[in-house]
């Protein structure tokens, strides 16, 4: 995982205003949520079994996530790379995998190394500028 060091850190905005500008920039909420914290989440690249992600975690100030109306603070966005388990699942599910109907696998390596560091970096603090300028931040 790498932290990225970014203006986003602090932001507020409601849920309900700032989710579907966000869907339009590829991110979309992860399944780590409940109602009192979540991530956007976006993906930066794909290989393979490989995936490297933006996230934007949040905590919840206001109301619940899942209402339009909950007040949301950015906490500090990272980037994070995923290694999917591409093989059959060891606890007995493994023919739902094999004919593709389990699509939720547990990731082989949640926090897999990352190469090029720099690279992402500087791709994952583009895309956080960028919502910066467009996304509608701190106007409640």
């Amino acid at each position: 995982m790498i932290q990225l060091d970014t203006a986003l850190e602090g932001k507020r905005a409601l849920y309900g205003e700032i989710s579907q500008p966000l869907r339009e920039y590829g991110f979309d909420i992860g399944g780590n949520w409940d109602f009192d914290q979540g991530m956007f989440d976006s993906t930066l690249a794909s290989e393979g079994s490989e995936t490297v992600y933006l996230r934007l975690p949040f905590d919840v100030e206001e109301g619940m996530m899942d209402e339009d109306d909950a007040m949301i603070v950015f906490k500090k966005p990272f980037v994070i790379k995923h290694v999917a388990n591409i093989g059959l699942e060891k606890d007995g599910s493994g023919a739902l995998t094999a004919t593709g109907i389990e699509q939720f696998q547990s990731p082989e390596d949640k926090d897999a190394p990352i190469n090029h560091k720099k690279d992402w970096v500087q791709e994952g603090k583009e895309k956080v500028n960028q919502i910066l300028e467009e996304v509608p931040l701190d106007k409640v």
